[in-house]
């Protein structure tokens, strides 16, 4: 069993190309934008993220359309929920509702002063969407 005192927890904004990931801090109070991975690679990164930085839960967001029905999207996520569960049989995965995530993340990046060529890099929305989702977790589960 973990020690949840020393452990952390991940946030994930899954895409067919790229996913974006965060983390959070020991004490599961911030979340910090924390890469953007070619999702075909992203197993490989998880397998070493997950022992390295002890990590306890993975929060994946859930694509939910205005219309409040699922994402076409959804059958990807879930297919890569199933092989993270048979890989990390330990790790509890939760996850949010990661409607207008992208839209915040680029209000975040134009408010922050970033030049314009560098808020067309779609990487800087992917790991900041995975921040809000885990951040937006991290604020409904405060303990």
């Amino acid at each position: 069993m973990l020690n949840t005192q020393h452990t952390k927890y991940i946030g994930i904004d899954y895409g067919l190309k790229r996913t974006g990931v965060s983390i959070s801090d020991y004490n599961k109070v911030i979340s910090f934008p924390l890469d953007t991975i070619d999702t075909s690679t992203l197993i490989i990164f998880l397998e070493d993220l997950i022992p390295n930085e002890n990590i306890e839960k993975v929060i994946i967001g859930k694509p939910i359309n205005l219309n409040n029905q699922l994402h076409e999207l959804e059958n990807d996520i879930l297919q890569f929920i199933e092989l993270l569960q048979s890989i990390f049989p330990k790790i509890i995965i939760e996850r949010v509702d990661e409607r207008y995530t992208s839209k915040i993340s680029s209000f975040i990046i134009r408010q922050s002063g970033v030049n314009k060529k560098s808020r067309m890099n779609k990487s800087i929305i992917d790991k900041i969407s995975a921040s809000l989702i885990l951040e937006s977790y991290l604020i409904m589960n405060k303990k």
